[in-house]
């Protein structure tokens, strides 16, 4: 892929100038992790390369139904939603096979991202200042996440004739890891693991889940930046490819509570910069866990209640967290367990690895990896020790410290005031990542919901 190894803005040029294109399609982070892009004409698009570019920065203030918020600092009509600066990543650069020109020429897709004081409140800005940070110890950080969707045979028009209910699976029944529907449906598997081929964003793993219709596909481990870019496009356009062929998929953390919820694990790991060696491997150690992964550990289970609010970022995201349902309610640690929020996972030098099992698919990626690496290194930085767990975690009391809070207003409540997180990711960001939770529970309340209706509508 001739793309992909463009490091370079004069590079990205050559490659926009020989191209058949008219326009070059770009895109940047929201803070819920919605792609907000546009065309730009080849030369804008080159000029832009060089110089950036200005966006209307009512992408930070507005939510995903694109309603304003109210209670930001960082835009609103106070500031009357100023352009705000921004720069394309020549490196970002790959092919978009689902768009062709006439010559048959596939689209060209860059990552863009908020710069200036626009910077505080971008999502990948944000974790690329955790890389530095990891950077500045020496390491390099590598990450690979997990997606759960469901997928429908159902259209955007459709679901809004429906009002989202009685929505049609694209496969009936649970049919855990089944060969059958892989092998039935093998055209949409294809097409799809072919189009993260071409995109660069390899699938390592793709099978069904226990569930109507439910995949799970495993990225490939990358380091930690391209590894959260891969994760961004992945989700857009897994639902692009889904709804050119009459069908649906969704990310919700959980879109039925009939179903089981959709998670967004992270595998985490720390090399040395110099040597390239996993930090976190030691032969000689217990379960072969060095000292660096154990106090990585130790600092994701301490801060993980106060940063609950990046990894479980929507109201829908809290309905996975009850009991029975495989999701922790606390920030509980176990080697090789399953049923803890924190999976130490033991092997070679290659293999061992640091599982962050309680996000959800939800999420915008950029947020929850800043959030992991930032709250490891600071268990390194601080040298936590952690607690362990061992057996089902679920049938287990924990002290109240290291318990989750139950609802989107206290998480955003505890991220306002953790001082780990307004050292690790500036005022800036906090106040508005909170402020955003905040309005989305509001806007949650103004909603009377069927189960209220069920409940009350006859007996009060």
């Amino acid at each position: 892929m001739q793309e992909r190894s463009i490091q370079t803005v004069e590079e990205a040029i050559a490659l926009v100038e020989r191209s058949s294109l008219t326009h070059i399609k770009l895109g940047l982070s929201d803070i819920d992790g919605v792609i907000r892009g546009k065309y730009m004409r080849k030369d804008k698009f080159i000029s832009s390369l060089r110089h950036g570019f200005a966006f209307c920065d009512v992408v930070m203030g507005w939510d995903s139904n694109d309603e304003l918020y109210d209670n930001a600092t960082f835009t609103g009509w106070h500031t009357a939603y100023p352009d705000a600066a921004a720069r394309i990543d020549p490196r970002s650069c790959r092919r978009l096979p689902l768009e062709r020109n006439a010559q048959g020429e596939d689209m060209l897709f860059f990552i863009a991202e908020l710069d200036g004081p626009a910077a505080g409140v971008c999502p990948r800005r944000l974790l690329h200042r955790m890389i530095d940070r990891a950077a500045d110890h020496g390491f390099d950080a590598h990450a690979a996440l997990e997606y759960e969707f469901f997928m429908f045979d159902e259209t955007p028009d459709s679901v809004r004739e429906k009002q989202y209910r009685n929505l049609k699976n694209w496969t009936p029944g649970n049919f855990g890891y089944s060969v059958l529907r892989s092998t039935v449906h093998a055209d949409f598997y294809e097409e799809l693991m072919d189009l993260c081929e071409r995109m660069d964003i390899p699938i390592e793993s793709l099978h069904t889940e226990t569930g109507p219709g439910v995949l799970e596909a495993a990225l490939a481990v990358d380091r930690i930046g391209q590894a959260a870019d891969k994760a961004f496009l992945f989700k857009t356009f897994t639902k692009a490819l889904a709804e050119q062929q009459g069908l649906m998929a969704t990310f919700m953390a959980k879109w039925s509570h009939h179903c089981s919820g959709q998670s967004g694990h992270i595998h985490l790991s720390l090399t040395d910069r110099k040597t390239g060696a996993n930090v976190f491997h030691d032969p000689k150690a217990e379960h072969t866990m060095s000292a660096a992964q154990r106090h990585f550990a130790a600092g994701l289970q301490r801060y993980m209640p106060d940063f609950m609010a990046m990894y479980a970022q929507t109201i829908n995201s809290y309905t996975r967290l009850v009991p029975g349902y495989w999701a922790p309610l606390e920030a509980s640690l176990g080697i090789e367990n399953r049923t803890t929020a924190l999976r130490v996972i033991p092997g070679g030098p290659k293999a061992q690895r640091i599982e962050v099992r309680i996000g959800s698919a939800d999420a915008n990626p950029y947020i929850a990896l800043a959030a992991a690496l930032g709250s490891g290194l600071l268990g390194i930085e601080q040298k936590l020790e952690p607690v362990f767990t061992s057996g089902n975690a679920y049938t287990q009391t924990f002290p109240d410290d290291i318990r989750f809070p139950q609802t989107l207003w206290d998480a955003a409540q505890r991220l306002r005031r953790s001082q780990a997180a307004r050292a690790l990711f500036g005022d800036v960001f906090v106040d508005h990542m909170a402020a955003t939770r905040e309005w989305e529970e509001r806007k949650f309340r103004e909603y009377v919901t069927d189960w209220e209706l069920q409940r009350y509508f006859e007996i009060i």
